[in-house]
């Protein structure tokens, strides 16, 4: 049994949807950093952007994780696709738990977030090279925070949570 299970990845690789699945499955509690952030600030993540921009933003996750840290057991915490970008969340999310990074393929993603417009790092433009853009800039500072990596393309629930067992058991 883990304690609590923090889930990283680009936005679209299911972090929300598999952290449910885990949380209902498993007998946890779950949280999503996003959720909390508008919870707290009573705005879209959209209005956040735009009123206050990125950076007030990332300070607010960072904020939402210090939190979780005090308060989180036996939890499966989905955070933002950006959240992992800052060293000082890295090393916040290793604390709250075990680090699990979510690898979808670009081709997966375009399918997934296609249409999607309450992302405002996609909007406008062509959605697949600004997924292969994201992606080139974060990818490092996901392996970074991981300390397992599942793979999800063509995966289902049950083969990816017995595969962070198994890698934990390995670890």
């Amino acid at each position: 049994m883990l304690d609590n299970i923090i889930l990283i990845g680009f936005m679209g690789c299911g972090k929300t949807t598999f952290g449910t699945w885990i949380a209902k499955n498993k007998k946890m509690d779950f949280c999503d950093t996003d959720a909390l952030i508008v919870e707290k600030e009573k705005k879209s993540i959209n209005d956040i952007f735009s009123e206050n921009g990125e950076p007030y933003f990332r300070e607010l996750e960072t904020e939402i994780v210090k939190d979780l840290i005090k308060s989180r057991h036996n939890t499966v915490v989905s955070v933002g696709g950006g959240l992992p970008l800052k060293p000082e969340n890295r090393e916040l999310l290793k604390k709250l738990g075990t680090v699990v990074y979510l690898r979808t393929s670009v081709e997966e993603l375009t399918k997934r977030l296609a249409g999607d417009t309450t992302r405002p790092l996609l909007a406008g433009g062509n959605i697949r090279e600004k997924i292969t853009h994201l992606m080139d800039m974060r990818l490092s500072d996901y392996l970074d925070a991981a300390e397992v990596i599942i793979d999800t393309d063509g995966r289902s629930f049950d083969e990816m949570y017995e595969n962070i067992l198994k890698e934990k058991r390995e670890a």
